[in-house]
């Protein structure tokens, strides 16, 4: 998120695999081939994370609070803890980093060592070779060259709640585990020179075999409006071998003995008795006290469980959900890039929950419920929401009611949510996340909180409107929320590019909708699209509560805005000035560049196909888009270009392009993801594009039909009757698409529905080598829709 956009070196690692994936027998429980295709390191490599995926080899649950990782570096804004070209080991981290453009908040470091007691980062790091390294799902092992002498076999796996680690000493002095409380870390990424100093605590209790504390670390403290002043991770660290001695160490001094230290640079070690040869330590955490602490240690890895145990319960977690997924006609590396790619979708937003009940950072006060954080939505609202209703529709409800308590304790529906409100990235697309629950018929929240939400994002400016520029983590500013909206905006129809930084993205993301009219309160049956949190989303509840007025209103305001920054004089959507005049082609992006914003009005193709001259000239400038190398995958705003070819009647072209990016932009080598993952963002797309078809309005219920790539996929939906069972033979060697039959009904246009998928059934795919002509009709509508019906999908 927020960086510089960095082309992935891809084709020069996408050769042969240089690390291990593949378990011990022991850690391989239950059986599971989907699973064993996931090979964690793919997105870790290259000196920049923003260039090979930005993730790391972690274990934990789907949706784990807390993922634990071996720590290479000190993770910071854009760094991630651990980086695949670095060749030793600081410790094991229990991260909350959610992506690298994010910060780290409240974090626990295991470190084992032997001899003298290393506190200082760069002093403990031991030697380690990829060759002796492992990482699955939910068991990592790596054998580390001790530094005075013998070798620590680590082991690791992990809960949601509580990481479990394992260190084999073999021939070295004294051994001894480190649990460090507070670090210094870089405030920023740009400026190395300006570091922190958190203050926490630390508590031994030898008798009870448990090293406690705190660390109020929270990275991202100096932006957006909440400064959660009393955050801090609580960790209660429980090992099952007596301690030998132990003591506090704070920046690199050693105090024997002790047990309580309050401050900086602080840590907590236990020594063991010399001939040791295994310890086993389990770190609670929490966001709520050390107590709680301690009681999530108590109930997700009791005392008397192994290791072992430990990994075979999260691994079946994942079996459940990966196991869902069965894919043929796939060879070794297409295998892992898709399993991969759902193990990527099923990590964020992740759990802040605990036993009941969470922290909030908005009202500094514990309350009951279920809370999540981490919610990359400017990246997510586009696919990956859409496939985590399909697989992991259990999560949607509380997810949203989430969204809804932040609002009723902070004021405002989440934009990039990283504990508290962080003001990363522009539009409210929260509201998309709830629109599309509503209209795929979820419930489990109450509508009248999610449309007072929703109408607040669309009504009420963000504070000193006419005058904060809201640019990207400005400090000392209130919600950035919908920015310019009391300003030109709302007068107009577009946020002013000499107020406001980027100006023409805000004013498309707040404005892009479509409302079908064909709203059912009780059916929840709606033909909507929205780019997230906009006025579309507000028409859409609206008019589920029965708002008649407030729905007509906010749909003509959706469909009015979008073309107030198209100028007709050059074809493309322009940033403009507060007195309506153009501010230049390279003004007012976020992200991107005119290219793909001119074509991110996903709510209203039909009208920017008609602005572009009709169907012809349309699939020309996409042409031009593509053969002029302005499409960057790298980066959201251009995922659903490829497939607007099919909706202006040139289904064949999506086809082509679609494959070619998939080629591309994706493989199985540690840089084997474009730019970076965003919380899963990048996976979604190949996971849709690889079942043939991709939510290019994520709130219409509709999917454009693009070209599938395997043999056939069974998916068990969890909600559904039937399993959903996709079937395209000759895929893997044949791109382009002759026919489609959904349940044996021959489509006619390249538009599948969420009814279509959601229940199961068969889709079957007709593949060809060939281009295909979809087919011989014209589907049209008026410039403002009406559903499915007004995309236009014949022109071959």
């Amino acid at each position: 998120m927020r960086r510089l956009l960095v082309l992935a070196l891809l084709a020069a690692s996408s050769a042969a695999h240089l690390h291990r994936r593949d378990a011990p027998a022991a850690f391989s429980k239950p059986a599971s081939s989907a699973v064993d295709y996931v090979d964690p390191f793919i997105g870790n490599g290259g000196y920049s994370p923003d260039g090979s995926g930005g993730m790391i080899p972690s274990t934990a649950p789907p949706f784990a609070m807390t993922r634990w990782v071996a720590q290479t570096r000190q993770n910071y804004v854009s760094v991630t803890p651990y980086n695949y070209t670095d060749t030793t080991i600081h410790g094991f981290q229990g991260t909350h980093q959610p992506a690298i453009w994010m910060g780290e908040s409240g974090q626990a470091i295991i470190a084992p060592g032997a001899g003298q007691v290393r506190s200082v980062f760069e002093d403990r790091g031991m030697p380690f070779t990829h060759t002796n390294e492992i990482a699955t799902v939910s068991y990592y092992s790596v054998v580390l060259d001790a530094l005075e002498s013998g070798k620590i076999h680590a082991e690791q796996s992990a809960t949601s709640r509580v990481g479990h680690l394992r260190f084999t000493f073999e021939d070295t002095a004294t051994p001894y585990v480190l649990v460090e409380a507070t670090r210094a870390f870089v405030l920023g990424s740009n400026d190395p020179s300006n570091v922190t100093y958190p203050h926490g605590s630390i508590h031994i209790d030898h008798s009870r075999r448990e090293i406690t504390g705190h660390n109020p670390e929270r990275q991202d403290f100096i932006i957006g409006p909440s400064p959660a002043s009393n955050f801090a991770g609580y960790f209660c660290a429980r090992f099952d071998v007596p301690f030998d001695s132990f003591g506090i160490a704070q920046n690199g001094s050693v105090k024997e003995q002790a047990t309580d230290g309050q401050g900086a640079l602080l840590s907590g070690f236990a020594r063991f008795a010399q001939g040791t040869k295994r310890v086993d330590v389990r770190v609670g955490v929490s966001f709520i006290s050390v107590e709680q602490a301690r009681k999530n240690l108590d109930k997700e890895i009791p005392d008397g469980t192994t290791l072992e145990q430990t990994a075979e319960k999260t691994r079946a977690q994942w079996a459940e959900k990966l196991d869902r997924v069965k894919v043929e006609g796939a060879d070794q590396e297409k295998s892992e890039i898709f399993y991969t790619g759902i193990f990527h979708t099923l990590q964020y937003p992740y759990e802040q929950s605990e036993d009941g009940h969470y922290y909030s950072g908005y009202d500094e006060t514990v309350h009951e419920g279920e809370s999540y954080t981490g919610y990359s939505i400017w990246d997510t609202f586009r696919s990956e929401w859409a496939w985590q209703i399909l697989l992991a529709p259990e999560r949607i409800p509380g997810m949203v009611q989430s969204m809804l308590q932040d609002y009723v304790e902070g004021g405002w529906l989440p934009m990039w949510k990283n504990i508290v409100e962080t003001n990363i990235m522009v539009g409210t697309h929260a509201d998309s996340l709830v629109a599309e629950a509503v209209a795929k018929g979820f419930t489990g929240f109450d509508l009248e909180t999610a449309y007072a939400a929703v109408h607040k994002d669309a009504t009420v400016p963000p504070e000193d409107d006419w005058t904060i520029s809201y640019y990207d983590r400005e400090q000392h500013v209130g919600y950035e929320v919908r920015a310019g909206l009391s300003s030109v905006y709302a007068t107009h129809g577009w946020v002013a590019s000499d107020i406001h930084s980027e100006a023409a993205s805000r004013t498309l993301d707040y404005a892009c909708a479509h409302f079908s009219g064909r709203m059912s309160f009780h059916l929840l049956t709606v033909f909507v699209t929205v780019l997230a949190d906009d006025d579309y989303a507000v028409s859409v509840l609206a008019a589920a509560l029965g708002k008649d007025a407030d729905a007509a209103f906010f749909r003509a305001r959706a469909f009015s805005a979008p073309f107030t920054i198209f100028n007709n004089d050059t074809g493309f959507m322009e940033a403009r000035n507060a007195d309506g005049s153009w501010a230049g082609q390279d003004a007012g992006w976020t992200e991107g560049d005119m290219w793909a914003y001119t074509f991110d009005v996903v709510h209203d193709v039909n009208a920017l196909i008609e602005r572009r001259g009709g169907n012809k000239s349309f699939v020309e400038f996409l042409d031009q888009h593509f053969d002029g190398g302005h499409n960057d995958h790298t980066n959201e705003p251009s995922h659903h270009i490829p497939y607007l070819y099919s909706l202006a009647g040139a289904a064949s072209k999506s086809q082509e392009r679609i494959r070619e990016i998939a080629k591309d932009y994706y493989n199985n080598s540690v840089n084997g993801l474009s730019g970076n993952e965003d919380c899963g963002q990048m996976s979604a797309w190949y996971i849709f594009s690889a079942l043939g078809f991709y939510p290019v309005d994520p709130v219409s219920t509709d999917y454009v039909i693009g070209t599938p790539f395997f043999d056939k996929v069974t998916i068990d939906l969890p909600n559904a009757p039937k399993p959903l069972v996709i079937t395209s033979a000759g895929a893997p060697n044949k791109p382009y698409v002759k026919s489609v039959t959904v349940n044996g009904r021959v489509l006619d246009t390249p538009i599948l529905t969420h009814a279509d998928i959601a229940s199961g059934g068969t889709i079957q795919f007709e593949m060809s080598a060939e281009p295909q002509a979809w087919s011989s009709s014209t589907l049209t509508g008026s410039s403002q829709g009406s559903g499915p019906e007004a995309k236009r999908v014949a022109m071959e």
